[in-house]
């Protein structure tokens, strides 16, 4: 199987010929100790050494604001999460609608096509991040807008609607134009702290599932996989990421609660595939090569073979020695 063949295979509950293993998207501080490790020059380079399987091609630069304005003018001074934007006093949903909400007529996508085009045989994951759960948060803050839930719930669900439309719309034109050189839409958004989820089930069904639910029914109509990212604990609501169509879950926050590959292939194998997993809060950061061949071995025994070797979390830190990286990489491999 070439790579995109096996992510498929993996990702639809079939038996590949092995695990899957990605990379992750390290921290852009991290790749000169790659370079300087690997005897690389670029990004794909180290890839294609490692034998990744996947490739993140999504459209960042897409939106071309005449003024340079992000997609979201949030507007806010701070980066605490319980600073609030434009909207965190807002009580009325005519404030809402008189926002200068992006135009999606901005879009161009030009060069992630191009991108798409040139990716050859590896696996294609596309689509805006979505992550509307933070631009939310961001608009009105975290606390604000958690409260806002129960005091003024027709305000979120209005602030949630306009952003959803974007995405959708825009997802909705880059599927058109892409068509089959995208395999999968991968999202994200972190509902899970270390210990929980940051919100309840109830609320969760409320405000933010109904709106995944029709990012991920477009990606469907387009026969695109379906793969969710969220940090955290995130196991309470694995049943409802299923029941709305994701197929794989990202990145499996190894020490989160709950998390444990042992807890996940206990209840959830067979069901949804998993993406992740080697610990990066610890394991990748302290252990030996020897180690983490060790415990990748242990991951593929138990979560595979619908399983995707990858860091529990995408956004490697410098702090993670290079030779653990290529360990990880080589353990993957093995069959």
């Amino acid at each position: 199987m070439n790579s995109r063949e096996r992510l498929k295979t993996i990702i639809a509950g079939e038996v590949p010929d092995r695990c899957g293993f990605w990379l992750g998207n390290p921290h852009p501080d991290s790749w000169p100790n790659l370079h300087g490790y690997f005897k690389t020059f670029t990004e794909e380079e180290i890839r294609r050494k490692l034998q990744d399987d996947f490739r993140w091609i999504a459209p960042w630069e897409a939106y071309k604001h005449p003024e340079g304005k992000p997609i979201f003018d949030v507007q806010r001074t701070e980066q605490d999460l319980a600073a609030g934007g434009i909207f965190s006093e807002c009580e009325d949903v005519a404030q809402v609608e008189e926002f200068a909400w992006p135009n999606p007529d901005f879009l161009d996508f030009s060069g992630i096509l191009q991108e798409l085009k040139n990716a050859g045989d590896v696996y294609r994951a596309s689509g805006f991040w979505c992550p509307f759960f933070h631009d939310v948060a961001e608009f009105m803050g975290m606390e604000n807008y958690f409260v806002k839930m129960y005091t003024h719930p027709e305000v979120v669900h209005a602030i949630t609607s306009h952003v959803i439309d974007f995405y959708l719309e825009g997802n909705r034109r880059l599927f058109e134009q892409a068509g089959d050189m995208i395999d999968a839409f991968f999202f994200g958004n972190d509902f899970g702290s270390q210990f929980s989820l940051l919100l309840g089930r109830e609320e969760l069904r409320q405000f933010l599932f109904p709106y995944m639910s029709r990012l991920i029914q477009l990606a469907q109509e387009h026969n695109y996989q379906v793969i969710m990212h969220s940090c955290g604990s995130v196991y309470r609501i694995i049943p409802d990421l299923i029941e709305l169509g994701v197929q794989a879950l990202h990145p499996l926050q190894a020490k989160a609660a709950d998390m444990s590959a042992e807890t996940l292939a206990r209840d959830y194998k067979g069901q949804i595939a998993f993406i992740g997993g080697v610990d990066t809060q610890d394991l990748l950061v302290h252990g030996t090569p020897k180690e983490i061949k060790l415990e990748v071995q242990r991951l593929k025994k138990l979560l595979g073979p619908s399983y995707i070797i990858s860091p529990s979390h995408e956004a490697i830190l410098p702090d993670i020695p290079p030779a653990n990286i290529e360990a990880m990489a080589e353990a993957a491999r093995d069959i």
